[in-house]
């Protein structure tokens, strides 16, 4: 779309492989992909269908039923027909009697369209490699009654085709009309990337170009741009599989126009105001939505951290598109101060519930974490485009690091229930009495009437691959970012290339990669390069690229390698005349980790957590017994001897009952192969009558246990602290856990 490929900037640029160009095999990811399409996926279609008992409805297909009656009757009616005055019913309303909603009324939230995007993109990109004839024409038949329900106009949003369309696009701050049209687009190209039809397709980009001709830098036009970001990085994508440039003008004008003055969200709140228009009476925020200032001047993440995480990945597309600079140096600056000063050691990221936020610089707690599960999402979403923009193993350790922990850890292991909010300590008498965390939930939930967080959840479980290859722009290189089993195709220097992967992480670092040339491969040879990531956690570069070995490094008969090695920004480059059957073999060193936080995250101070390979570990009392904050590291022990950390292979069995009349809590019985960690630990004792006493109540304990008393050195019992994965973590029924150990 641009020539910017030549210049320096551009250099460096990459694209991933698409969908149908990728495959995995390996056990963990293709466990995770298989409970999605075969619980997770019809599970979320009776969701959106409100057919899950005990949780809460969707309305989403029901709206999109009754917007699609409303165009049949205008049809039939013709000039007769009288469209809707708009009238404001909440930013969520519901049925006056919840067992017969009216079924020409919108309910749920304003964005609750979104709902059928992302599960219809989760089953493009499951379709993409396993055909489903029954899942196919179940998506088929919701696309008809989603298209069904667009506007002559291209228009799509259900919650002004039927409250009024005389309001649209008059409230962007809270009514996320944008927002739906950028999960619109994703599943739209998901769907047709997986599938070959278009029928949705068309319809997005109808949206879209109505859109367009309604926002810009013309006379005439609206100044706005989203309230709730991704219509950025959408319309980007969109760009890229049309070819269409209006959408990457449209994505770059939202990016630009964001903060300036006159602020345009100012400008809604004033108009509102004098002519007494407002649906709330809500403070607006600019910081919450990244408006407070261009973004090109932004250093600081904050606000909501799903919008700051979806607008920074558009930035950063668009920056690689255009070939800006000055946009990817603002991406650069926001990365920075999210991995220094506001990243979990799970890769969650929004510290604070006011606001579902980035809170100031180093404030990390653990019990009251917000840590949605889409902000970690967001943040992969963003690595992966810093890896386009510039290939430095940086970002891919931290989008690694968000999708094997806080991203998995959002749903059970048996596909049924969900985490919006992923604490690193959790207490759960706490979480049942105390209501300044009411936020944080012991056990995973069936559903959320705000239902983001299980259709993202999985849409990117299944199109992983996508984050695992990209290619370079100039197709001379394929950069390894993720070290998956299985398959990837790319045409590098003219020559078709096939890799086949052996790997087993996240639990071994060994593996080897087979490259296959050509359709032939007899005789075939071709020159590029293959670049592999050297994990962070694999210990220093040298010894990282040290694990990486390939047959054509061995002097030929002229002495000289086929295949020379470079390291840059964490990258192991091959470069050389590869023949069909070479083979690159890694065996990186996984090593725990005893990690301590910054000294100026208050709530770490003398706490140390646990990390091997890319997985963060935790401690549940199902394992180690209550008051887990009475369980210290043997820190001494560990650091005089690493090895007495003990790394054992184990089968994880997952079950539960619920803990209501609604069934939370309740996992089906299921086994998973992991890892866990036996540490060297000691308890502090407690008296028998206080140990004794209910949790969190000090009402029973008798008087001769005073609530302060004389110092003393805490008496020690010796422990081995046994830590499972985070992601693993409430698999097992309600019960204590915590990332963080004393030391």
């Amino acid at each position: 779309m641009t020539d910017s490929a030549t210049t320096p900037e551009a250099a460096r640029h990459s694209t991933p492989l698409k969908l149908r160009d990728v495959t995995v095999t390996d056990a963990f990811w293709h466990t995770e992909q298989e409970l999605v399409r075969t619980a997770v996926l019809p599970f979320q279609w009776n969701a959106l269908n409100d057919n899950v008992p005990g949780a809460a409805p969707s309305y989403c297909m029901h709206n999109f039923k009754a917007a699609a009656a409303q165009n049949a009757r205008k049809n039939t009616e013709g000039k007769q027909f009288v469209p809707p005055a708009y009238s404001y019913r909440g930013f969520e309303s519901k049925p006056e009697d919840p067992a017969h909603p009216d079924p020409d009324k919108f309910y749920g939230f304003v964005f609750q369209d979104t709902d059928f995007s992302k599960w219809v993109e989760a089953v493009g990109y499951s379709l993409a490699h396993h055909p489903d004839a029954e899942l196919e024409a179940t998506a088929d038949k919701a696309i008809d009654i989603v298209c069904a329900a667009q506007l002559d106009n291209g228009y799509l949003d259900t919650y002004y085709i039927l409250n009024g369309m005389d309001r649209a696009f008059h409230n962007l701050r809270w009514h996320h009309e944008l927002y739906c049209l950028g999960h619109l687009i994703e599943g739209a190209i998901a769907y047709y990337e997986g599938t070959g039809k278009d029928k949705l397709l068309k319809a997005a980009e109808r949206f879209a170009d109505y859109t367009a001709e309604y926002f810009g830098p013309n006379e005439g036009q609206c100044k706005g741009y989203p309230g709730h970001e991704i219509a950025e990085m959408a319309l980007a994508r969109l760009a890229g599989v049309t070819g269409d440039r209006k959408y990457l003008d449209l994505a770059k004008f939202f990016i630009d126009e964001r903060g300036t003055e006159p602020n345009y969200f100012r400008y809604e709140g004033e108009r509102d105001k004098k002519d007494g228009s407002a649906d709330t009476d809500w403070r607006f925020d600019y910081p919450y939505a990244q408006a407070h200032e261009p973004v090109r001047e932004q250093t600081e993440a904050v606000g909501h951290a799903v919008r700051a995480g979806y607008l920074y990945s558009g930035m950063a597309a668009v920056a690689r598109m255009t070939d800006d600079p000055t946009l990817a140096k603002a991406c650069e600056n926001l990365w920075r101060n999210i991995v220094d000063k506001k990243l979990y050691v799970t890769g969650g990221i929004g510290g604070t519930r006011e606001g579902e936020a980035f809170s100031y610089n180093y404030d990390l707690p653990n019990d009251s974490a917000y840590s949605e599960s889409c902000a970690a999402i967001s943040l992969a979403f963003f690595a992966r485009r810093m890896l386009e923009l510039d290939p430095k193993a940086e970002y891919a350790d931290v989008m690694e690091l968000a999708l094997y922990n806080t991203t998995l850890a959002g749903m059970a292991l048996d596909g049924k229930s969900f985490f919006y909010v992923n604490p690193l300590e959790v207490n759960p008498y706490a979480c049942h009495k105390d209501r300044r965390l009411d936020h944080v939930k012991p056990v995973r939930q069936k559903w959320f009437g705000c239902a983001c967080c299980p259709p993202n959840i999985a849409r990117i479980v299944e199109s992983v691959q996508e984050y695992a290859y990209t290619v370079s722009d100039d197709a001379s290189t394929l950069y390894t970012h993720l070290y998956m089993g299985g398959e990837a195709k790319a045409a590098l220097g003219g020559v078709p290339v096939r890799l086949s992967v052996d790997a087993d992480l996240p639990w071994h670092g060994d593996g080897s990669v087979v490259v296959h040339l050509g359709e032939d491969s007899d005789g075939v040879s071709g020159r590029f390069t293959l670049a592999f990531r050297l994990p962070g956690w694999a210990g220093a570069q040298g010894a990282a690229a040290a694990a990486i070995s390939a047959t054509g490094e061995s002097p030929e008969a002229d002495g000289s390698p086929r295949i020379t090695r470079d390291v840059r920004d964490g990258y192991l480059y091959l470069t050389g005349e590869w023949r069909d059957g070479d083979i690159v073999s890694f065996d990186f060193p996984m090593p725990v980790r005893m990690l301590k936080a910054n000294p100026l995250v208050r709530e770490d101070v003398g706490k140390v957590a646990f990390t091997r390979g890319p997985i963060t570990f935790c401690a549940e009392e199902r394992d180690n017994g209550a008051n887990l904050h009475l369980l210290h590291a043997d820190v001494a022990r560990i650091l005089a001897d690493p090895g007495s950390i003990k790394v054992e292979d184990f089968d994880f069995h997952a079950g539960a009952k619920g803990i209501d009349d609604q069934g939370q809590g309740e996992v089906d019985q299921v086994t998973r192969h992991m890892v866990r960690l036996e540490v060297p630990a000691w308890r502090e004792v407690v008296p028998a009558s206080v140990a004794d006493a209910p949790a969190g109540d000090s009402a029973d304990a008798p008087a001769f246990s005073p609530l302060y008393a004389q110092y003393a050195p805490a008496e020690r019992e010796s422990v081995t602290a046994t830590l499972i994965p985070y992601f693993a973590w409430a698999n097992r029924g309600e019960n204590e856990m915590t990332v963080f150990l004393h030391d």
